[in-house]
């Protein structure tokens, strides 16, 4: 009985694996050693594929494809050098082998040298039978140096000659994307279309540029496309689903996120929109049940926890929504969207010292923005903590340097320090910035606007400015 290709692999595996064990030498021609060695490549056990080399080579020491694997091994192992110098000694013996030029172009990119990388592999699409790989590895070289626009034709010359290769398909729709050519992009994918009409990547992939375009219709009609070509297809359900969500058809969106979850394992991704879209119906206890679903999926997705935290927000059960933002913030303390919600809440429950940590802690994360420093000011003002505000809004004029609610808060804190030549200078400069602004000293500093010297100097600048 003659038996298939599959079987002939497993039988030469187990023979060869059989070998190691009892140390017994048996001959494999090298086709089986290639085939042995390809698998164990593929299944990430190099060891075993190191071995296949060797032994293929005391048995076949003339075989090119042998030393070529034992080449692909060694860049695997960045033993550049080595690679070379064998990739070198095969040149000598065989110079139209397209794998000596596509390992050759291996090494130099290993090296960061993509455009001689890319020349070698220029030659070996001289001498190629399979462009489509050669062409996806040009493709990744010009991306390495950003060179987009030939990265972009490299991919659709790759598409070209093997129309399934979908991540060549994916890589050209990334080119367009950064070279923001979202026109380009369409029509292209509407071209591949009339050759592929069945293609659900690249349905999926128009009805993506029609989303960001807002074109909403023409999206879902793709989306429909991507299904009807591939009914299991889970990410044009869940694409489909946003687009539902955009025109205000919730219920249906639901449908669409509710396909996924019995498709495939539940994602935290569907549980969240899930939740969301009952809450835009109203329906709160399923928007809660499903937050409660997705942080439970993934603890680790903070759009979970800021979507529980805020719906009780939204609800002002503060209590509530502190008891979410605690948890979130135990699984992950990294993360300022926490801390800004945590200053948020404390805030409206009156826990000042705690608003004013949030806040600190919002600002020793990197999120610098101007409300961030101005909350921060004034609320250790109305804990009387003057010094560490006025040190907080110096480290503030950093980044926001000639900013009038910067300087009429140092002007007020600096008074009521009772350093009036600091407080005057910046009250100088709060209303050459913008006159009337000075009604922050006012709110925030009402004994300091009580002295007559500081009306008598803000009156004076407004009357010179009218």
């Amino acid at each position: 009985m003659q038996l298939s290709h599959n079987e002939e692999n497993n039988f030469s595996l187990t023979r060869f694996e059989s070998m190691l064990k009892t140390n017994d030498v048996l001959f494999f021609d090298s086709n089986e050693f290639e085939n042995i060695i390809h698998y164990y490549l593929e299944n990430g056990k190099i060891a075993l594929a190191k071995k296949a080399v060797k032994l293929g080579l005391t048995q076949h020491p003339g075989s090119t494809n042998l030393k070529l694997l034992k080449v692909e091994i060694l860049v695997f192992e960045d033993k550049l050098d080595l690679a070379d110098g064998l990739l070198d000694e095969i040149y000598d013996l065989e110079t139209s082998n397209e794998e000596i030029y596509i390992q050759k172009a291996n090494i130099l990119s290993k090296k960061d040298l993509h455009g001689e990388a890319i020349e070698m592999l220029e030659k070996a699409l001289e001498i190629t039978l399979d462009e489509a790989d050669v062409y996806s590895l040009l493709g990744m070289e010009y991306l390495f140096l950003e060179d987009f626009e030939n990265a972009k034709q490299s991919f659709m010359k790759c598409l070209e000659a093997d129309e399934e290769d979908y991540s060549s398909l994916y890589n050209v729709m990334y080119c367009f994307d950064f070279l923001e050519q979202k026109g380009q992009a369409i029509e292209y994918l509407n071209g591949f279309l009339d050759n592929n009409p069945y293609s659900e990547v690249a349905w999926h992939q128009l009805g993506k540029q029609y989303f960001d375009l807002k074109k909403y219709k023409k999206a879902l009609a793709a989306f429909d496309f991507a299904i009807i070509s591939d009914d299991y297809f889970i990410g044009a359900y869940l694409e489909k689903g946003k687009v539902l969500e955009k025109m205000g058809r919730y219920n249906e969106a639901i449908e669409n996120y509710k396909i996924t979850l019995e498709l495939e394992d539940p994602t935290s991704f569907a549980y969240l929109r899930i939740g969301k879209c009952y809450e835009k119906l109203g329906a709160d206890e399923l928007a809660l049940k499903h937050y409660r679903q997705t942080v439970h999926e993934d603890p680790l997705l903070d759009k979970g926890w800021i979507a529980i935290t805020d719906f009780f927000i939204k609800k002002q059960n503060f209590s509530k929504a502190l008891y979410y933002i605690n948890k979130a913030i135990n699984i992950d303390e990294e993360n300022v969207l926490y801390w800004k919600r945590y200053a948020k809440i404390n805030q409206r429950l009156s826990y000042f010292e705690e608003a004013e940590r949030g806040l600190r802690r919002s600002l020793e994360l990197g999120n610098y923005e101007l409300e961030t420093w101005i909350r921060r000011c004034d609320i250790l003002t109305g804990l009387g903590e003057y010094e560490a505000a006025v040190q907080n809004l110096l480290q503030a004029t950093e980044f926001y340097p000639e900013t009038a609610e910067i300087d009429y808060r140092l002007a007020g804190l600096f008074f009521t320090l009772q350093e009036a030549e600091k407080g005057f200078y910046h009250l100088e400069n709060g209303l050459s910035l913008d006159c009337e602004y000075y009604i922050i000293i006012e709110e925030l500093f009402p004994k300091v606007f009580a002295r007559k010297s500081i009306k008598d100097k803000i009156n004076s600048h407004i009357k010179a400015c009218s």
